[in-house]
């Protein structure tokens, strides 16, 4: 079995456990009749590094070249292929062998960059973070985060939690996944300064960066398409281009008195080389070190551990070098397990 064939029913698995049957269906299709006879495929053949989903993720890329002409409705068999259609899987395979020679170049092209989905979902850990350490601490947030995409989950604030009494204002984003566990704490945040970094950002506003962005979310999950449209249109947080880690250490400088800052991640560390996490770590801990009543430090991961249900939510907090688990969470923020303490210590 190729390579790629491999990674295509990898991703398969992956998309349907994610609740994507369309996906699965189309990278099902990809895996046994994908045609040789194209410069995608030859680029493919010669894709440097690891293409399965935990590497280089080259079927999503695919996949989300073919999603894009649809969004744009560049190509009507493909589009009518494509949910809220139903096609059946020989309909389904013509038009996409069709799309496959039709716009070789386009989709060649595509799959250089990697892909950027931003879910908004996983803001819902990030909220009922946010109001944790408030009700501990009491001060006004900076926000950082590493592998920032387009900077969207910069704006949880402006999002409604839709669990318990709800949290945030009423918003055109809301979040409501299935929740487990006590709720967090009611409080009123204060989000005194918002900045990401990525390695290439995508800058919401222009319209082939929004493209891109919508590109990656699975057509038979409208939802998340309709979502991610309404958190483009609050997004106003700033981004940098930079290595996350470079970026880190400056951004750790100078504290600010009374400010709390909020670090994190989700799903993104894990993509970082080991050489840049051990340092990431290094500086975090030297800030930490640092980190007084006044200066506190807060640092959220978010991310993928040996555990496959789900994604581990820990909470480093300085001063005093706390670690908490605050439960697990779905990748795409459906679900969260929320186990966090009700007294931070």
């Amino acid at each position: 079995m190729s390579a790629l064939r491999t990674a295509f029913l990898s991703q398969a698995n992956s998309c349907e456990a994610l609740d994507s049957p369309f996906m699965g269906r189309l990278l099902r299709v990809l895996a046994e009749h994908w045609p040789e006879d194209t410069r995608l495929a030859a680029k493919c053949a010669t894709f440097a590094g690891d293409i399965s989903p935990k590497g280089h993720s080259l079927p999503l890329r695919i996949a989300g070249g073919l999603h894009a002409l649809v969004l744009q409705n560049k190509d009507a068999g493909l589009t009518a292929a494509y949910p809220p259609h139903h096609a059946s899987d020989a309909a389904l395979l013509e038009a996409t062998l069709a799309a496959l020679h039709t716009h070789d170049t386009f989709l060649t092209n595509w799959i250089t960059h990697a892909p950027q989905t931003n879910e908004v979902r996983r803001s819902a850990v990030l909220i009922a973070t946010a109001h944790l350490l408030t009700n501990h601490i009491g001060l006004p947030i900076k926000l950082s985060e590493l592998g920032a995409s387009a900077g969207l989950n910069l704006m949880f604030d402006q999002f409604h939690l839709a669990v318990g009494d709800g949290y945030g204002p009423q918003s055109p984003v809301t979040l409501s996944p299935s929740w487990t566990g006590p709720f967090p704490p009611q409080t009123d945040l204060t989000i005194a300064n918002r900045r990401g970094v990525d390695l290439n950002p995508l800058n919401s506003a222009d319209p082939d960066d929004a493209l891109r962005l919508q590109s990656y979310l699975w057509a038979d999950q409208e939802e998340r398409l309709l979502r991610t449209q309404a958190a483009i249109a609050l997004n106003t947080a700033e981004l940098d281009q930079e290595d996350a880690i470079t970026w880190l250490e400056h951004r750790l400088a100078a504290p600010k008195t009374d400010e709390l800052h909020m670090i994190y991640s989700t799903v993104a560390w894990q993509y970082f080389p080991e050489e840049r996490q051990n340092h990431g770590t290094a500086l975090m801990d030297a800030a930490g070190a640092q980190a007084t009543e006044a200066t506190p430090l807060a640092w959220l991961s978010y991310e993928a551990d040996d555990n496959t249900h789900g994604a581990a939510l820990t909470l480093r907090l300085w001063p005093g070098n706390h670690t908490l688990h605050l439960g697990r969470a779905d990748f795409h923020g459906r679900w969260v397990e929320w186990d966090a303490p009700t007294k931070l210590p």
